[in-house]
């Protein structure tokens, strides 16, 4: 037969421009795409001849070189695998988006050889043309094994493409790039240089199984020795694959600083893998420090994703939540096609499904170490524990199982955090709720009148003083069958009778304090949580926090007015004298003054901001100095 010229489809000339223009970000995309299906020829070697008997052919040396000659301006990728008929040049290349492996695996799973088919890699027929980002004319020579006969394919990525017959071509398949000339405005680097295509290749393929080799001037030779040699540049030693038995922890620990740029070792190794419908390994970390851009809206996050050991991105943020991106590591998946991209992966079912498990693995991790190294838990928490507190908020499916891990300040010991299944241990019989706190810190929070009657009746109280606190305390309604409650919200009932002698005596009073305050409260009633303070102000169940309100309005948002209510202890001298003034004198303008200053000293004792704190200073200075003798 002789040479054969062949036309593109007219949508197949659309989709490879659309292709080479736009589906890869980054040029060097090729080489991955030539060595992972290079790696799949020659894995399909190996497992032909293991069904093939009768196929005669050598797979003790199964490589992959790349041969560059600098003065014509090729580079060759070029393997001793299975090759490819004629006909499959023709359906495979010719066609593209026509995926060989795809259908190997098809083949060899009717054949129920599954098992020795699962290390294939790539899809052949996107992935080859690729090569017209980098070279103005590929020229493809294959045999396939067993074939006396191979096959030259050429083609300039434009209109036509052409195919004939070569009588000596070696087993396996070599790809000529006739490469276009470097060019660092179009970011087109020089992929003639060794230096480049070892980057490229520890990069992107260094887990591939089998050796890529190229010859290198070899430094420091000779007059009367070998100016090159030959180098293997990846090294094939894929962590997450072998047996974790076989893994040493300082090798763990060196693959955790490469991948992570971190010069500690890892807190916690996790490694897991799923077989079934679908496939993957992962080997997770979690490091022993935080790092300094854990709480920078840039910084990047996600685990690094790899198909089939080959290298796909390294930031792959739909692999872990927001929540968990201090977890550093690496996902290998079976079956995601190597051109997926960014848009693409986050609609992928498989990825979410992968996801999805490896939250759960990690969350499981941290709740083993809570109960085996103590020690270590309290390192990732203080480390950590801000950052996952923030799935409490975004993830609602995993919000039991965040709540286990979770510590939390308490009034129980101003040293030792607790859990919230140690507090529900502790909790008091008739105890309905989990009482909680939030505040700027501990010392406002312990030195709050809300506190006092917890305390004089030995309740335990949270201390929750970081800013996320605010918001999961309204996203999360319970833990083990107890409401949280507020003890700054609401009304607090702590199984006091109510005093219906003393609510009718103060009637008239409280009326009266709420009209004097009307601007500033939305009511003014009698407390339960007083014991020694004379006043607090709190908010309604549904209110916001005055402390997540700062937040919102800080970010710029625009909200009403939140009116709060004060409550007054009807046991405390200034209260019970203001009562008694009011009914003496009703018509004493001074008294609007003291109900207000009561309520500022109210706000002020729970470490709040005033409104008008130059009114409050006016007022407290007329009051010292009509206090002093003339």
């Amino acid at each position: 037969m002789t040479t054969q010229t062949f036309e593109f489809q007219a949508e197949v000339r659309q989709l490879l421009q659309l292709m080479i223009h736009s589906i890869y970000s980054n040029k060097d995309a090729f080489l991955r795409e030539l060595v992972s299906n290079a790696s799949d020829a020659l894995d399909k070697l190996r497992l032909e001849a293991y069904r093939d008997k009768d196929l005669s052919v050598d797979t003790d040396d199964l490589h992959i070189d790349l041969v560059v000659d600098k003065q014509a301006r090729t580079l060759t990728v070029r393997d001793n695998g299975i090759g490819m008929t004629r006909d499959d040049v023709v359906r495979l290349i010719g066609t593209i988006a026509k995926s060989g492996t795809a259908e190997f695996l098809r083949q060899a799973r009717e054949a129920q050889d599954a098992a020795g088919a699962q290390d294939l890699i790539g899809q052949f027929g996107v992935g080859f043309y690729a090569s017209f980002m980098v070279a103005d004319k590929v020229t493809l020579l294959t045999r396939y094994a067993g074939e006396a006969e191979g096959t030259r394919w050429e083609s300039s990525g434009e209109g036509t493409y052409t195919i004939e017959p070569v009588a000596d071509a070696p087993q396996g398949t070599s790809v000529v790039l006739h490469l276009k000339a470097a060019d660092a405005e179009e970011q087109m680097p020089d992929y003639t240089e060794a230096w480049k295509l070892r980057e490229v290749v520890k990069r992107y393929s260094d887990f591939i199984t089998h050796p890529i080799r190229m010859e290198v001037d070899k430094p420091g030779a000779g007059e009367d020795e070998p100016k090159t040699e030959v180098q293997t540049l990846n090294s094939m030693k894929a962590l997450w694959a072998r047996p974790a038995s076989e893994v040493g922890e300082e090798e763990y620990a060196e693959f955790y600083r490469h991948i992570a740029n971190d010069w500690a070792e890892p807190l916690k190794t996790v490694q897991m893998s799923a077989e079934g419908t679908f496939e993957y390994q992962a080997l997770l970390f979690i490091p022993s420090h935080a790092p300094l851009d854990l709480f920078m809206r840039d910084a990047n996050r996600g685990i690094q994703l790899y198909v089939k050991r080959v290298f796909i991105m390294d930031d792959c943020e739909s692999l872990i939540p927001e929540y968990l991106r201090f977890v550093k590591g690496v996902v290998d998946a079976a079956d995601l096609s190597l051109n997926v991209s960014r848009e693409t992966l986050q609609q992928d079912r498989q990825i979410q499904l992968i996801r999805r498990r490896l939250v759960k693995k990690v969350l499981a991790t941290v709740k083993e170490l809570r109960g085996q190294d103590a020690e270590k838990y309290k390192t990732f928490w203080s480390e950590f524990g801000k950052a996952v507190k923030e799935g409490l908020v975004q993830d609602a499916d995993n919000r039991d199982a965040i709540l286990e891990i979770c510590s939390f300040d308490s009034t129980l010991d101003p040293e030792q955090q607790t859990s919230l299944r140690g507090y529900v241990e502790r909790m008091k019989d008739g105890q309905q709720h989990i009482y909680y706190m939030t505040g700027d810190n501990r010392a406002v929070i312990e030195n709050s009148p809300h506190l006092e009657a917890f305390r004089a009746k030995g309740y335990e109280v949270l201390v929750l003083t970081d800013p996320i606190d605010e918001m999961w305390v309204d996203a999360v309604p319970e833990f083990d069958g107890k409401k949280f409650q507020s003890i700054a919200k609401g009304q607090v009932d702590l199984d006091e009778a109510k005093d219906e002698q003393k609510q009718e005596q103060f009637k008239d009073f409280l009326g009266w304090m709420s009209e004097a305050l009307k601007d500033t409260v939305k009511e003014v009633r009698l407390s339960s949580r007083l014991t020694t303070s004379p006043a607090c102000v709190v908010g309604d169940a549904d209110d916001l926090a005055p402390n997540l309100e700062k937040m919102y309005r800080a970010m710029g948002h625009e909200l009403p007015k939140v009116k709060r209510i004060l409550e007054l202890n009807p046991d405390h001298e200034l209260v019970s004298s203001l009562r008694a003034a009011h009914e003496a004198r009703p018509e004493d303008e001074g008294l609007a003054e003291t109900a207000s200053l009561l309520h500022d000293l109210a706000v002020l004792a729970e470490g709040g901001e005033l409104p008008d704190s130059a009114r409050f200073i006016r007022l407290v200075s007329g009051r010292l100095r009509g206090s002093l003798p003339s």
